[in-house]
Formats: structure tokens, C-alpha cells, sequence
């Protein structure tokens, strides 16, 4: 499984396993539609399913729901301040959350999270490819 991380100096693959990177190609993730949340100081949210993980502008900085948005807990409260955000379509628990210019995955719905050693050049946007 790949995140593609969209950068101003490109589009990068990054190997959530083995943490290789290689230029993802004439990619722009950018252009995806912002979900609409009524939660304060929302910076990014992704949804698959019933599933919705927002980054917001505060500590902890992430926020995570498994009832399409009626309860919300906090996570991620030893994450530096996010960008965007990502939820594999096959499996809702992988979630890769990008700060200022590194990546950090989850693999049990943002209950426990460890950083890649991966530095990139600052992330504008995120998706997670199969």
C-alpha cells in the first residue's frame, strides 16, 4: 500500500512498509472535494464508509468517527500539527496523517501511530493508493 503525497515540487509514492519513494508521475491529488463537517477548526477530513478521520487546528489533532459523524474521540495527541488526511478504501483502520513535511500511519483506526522516517518537501494534499 502507497500514500501519494502531493507536494509544490510534485507528487510522491511512498511505500507504507518499506518507506521507499518515487515520484508518483504527472499526479494532482489537490482537486478532491473538501467534506463538509460541522466541527470547529477543521484543516482537512477524509471519509470511506462510516468512517471519517479531521485533522483540526488544536491538540490532539486529530478526531475520528466510526458512525458517519454523530461521536467523535480524539487521537493523535503526540502528532505535530497536520495538513491533510487519508483512509484506505479497503481497510478504514489504515489511516496516514501528513504534517508540515512527514508521514505518520496508523493501522488500528488512529488508536496507535507510528512516524515514516520518509522526510518530503512540504505536503499540500494526500490519498492512500491501494
Amino acid at each position: 500500500m502507497k500514500a501519494v503525497a502531493q507536494t509544490e515540487y510534485g507528487a510522491f509514492a511512498v511505500d507504507l512498509e518499506t518507506e521507499e519513494v518515487e515520484p508518483a508521475g504527472a499526479v494532482d491529488i489537490r482537486t478532491s472535494q473538501p467534506l463538509d463537517l460541522s466541527l470547529p477548526r477543521v484543516v482537512a477530513a477524509a471519509a470511506v464508509g462510516s468512517t471519517i478521520v479531521a485533522v483540526v487546528d488544536r491538540k490532539p489533532p486529530l478526531v475520528v468517527s466510526h458512525d458517519a459523524g454523530i461521536t467523535w474521540r480524539e487521537t493523535g495527541g503526540g502528532l505535530p500539527p497536520g495538513i491533510a488526511v487519508a483512509i484506505a478504501e479497503d481497510n478504514p483502520d489504515v489511516i496516514v496523517y501528513a504534517s508540515r513535511n512527514r508521514l505518520h500511519v496508523s493501522t488500528n483506526g488512529g488508536v496507535f501511530w507510528r512516524a515514516l522516517a520518509v522526510e518530503l518537501p512540504e505536503i499540500e494534499a494526500l490519498a492512500i493508493d491501494g
